[in-house]
């Protein structure tokens, strides 16, 4: 590329990012109303609203993991216009589904704006209270004990194949439709354990319903301070966490990317948003463009690694 052609392309990106935003722009969330999500981008919205001068309008396209609502924005223009909240799930479906469209080339990756944990429970009368002690009891009952889940792909699904791979237990997996329906069985004890949303189990385990084991983190988190994670409690490097990060379709102009980055930064300094992220079980992170891009293809190679170890097949 010729210095003039560089020169016109750069003078072209920062015209685009002068008239931006020249109308509201709709933020795409892969899941129904009320899922973390949907929290996320309703908690950004507003702050967002009133960084950029226009209307942020959350527009919920829920199905297939999100990968429906990640193909609406590989289809629209690349005016900035049209973002969307990107959940693990963009990392998964390639691995587990036909898609219509390239999960990162058809992207420009803005910023992972918020990270949460999955949280190991078990029935109260489940035998092994540690990750040691479930481990230990795993070996000595292989394909004995039942794991529930959100569904086949999903992230408490590949929590517990993870698990399994890195310490070489036998779990019978139960997929189910959603979250829920796998809490109501665990805790009326028709399977023996589950990974799920840290802020409902939470209050399940402080009730009384359900034992925590750990979570999935690197680190323990601020919402259960008191849990381990399951790296610290025997299986170093482990770690799972529930993204959320915002996207624009690619040939997106580099100077409206790192102007919506800019905003969401700004935003995620908030304290209305850091306490709505908190009451979600979500803590902010807001990398920068590269970073983004960076996570993604790396969560991307994880996950292929792990769905093809496991032999997981798409429903």
């Amino acid at each position: 590329m010729t210095l003039a052609v560089l020169a016109v392309s750069s003078c072209a990106s920062f015209a685009y990012a002068q008239s931006f935003p020249s109308k509201p722009i709709r933020l795409l969330v892969g899941s129904p109303p009320g899922g973390g999500a949907d929290f996320i981008a309703r908690a950004l919205s507003q702050k967002l609203s009133e960084s950029l001068g226009q209307s942020v309008i959350v527009e919920n396209r829920p199905g297939a993991n999100g990968a429906i609502a990640s193909e609406l924005l590989a289809r629209s223009a690349p005016d900035g216009h049209t973002l969307i909240v990107n959940i693990i799930g963009h990392s998964i479906n390639p691995s587990v589904m036909k898609l219509n469209f390239d999960s990162i080339n058809d992207f420009a990756f803005v910023s992972q704006v918020a990270a949460s944990q999955n949280l190991l429970v078990a029935h109260p009368s489940f035998p092994a209270t540690t990750v040691k002690a479930l481990i230990a009891l795993s070996k000595a009952k292989p394909g004995e004990i039942t794991y529930g889940s959100q569904g086949i792909g999903a992230s408490g699904h590949l929590s517990g194949e993870l698990f399994q791979l890195m310490t070489g237990v036998k779990w019978v997996h139960v997929p189910y439709k959603g979250g829920a329906p796998a809490m109501s069985d665990l805790m009326a004890g028709q399977i023996s354990l589950s990974f799920g949303n840290i802020p409902t189990l939470v209050q399940q385990v402080r009730a009384g319903k359900l034992r925590a084991i750990a979570v999935t983190g690197a680190q323990r988190t601020a919402a259960a301070p008191d849990i381990p994670t399951v790296a610290e409690s025997g299986v170093p490097g482990f770690e799972v966490s529930n993204w959320f990060g915002v996207s624009a379709p690619a040939r997106t102009p580099s100077a409206i990317v790192d102007r919506v980055y800019t905003d969401i930064v700004h935003a995620l300094k908030s304290p209305e948003v850091r306490a709505a992220f908190n009451n979600a079980g979500a803590e902010p992170v807001g990398s920068n463009p590269e970073q983004y891009s960076a996570f993604i293809r790396n969560e991307s190679a994880k996950w292929a690694k792990v769905i093809k170890a496991a032999g997981i097949k798409g429903e």
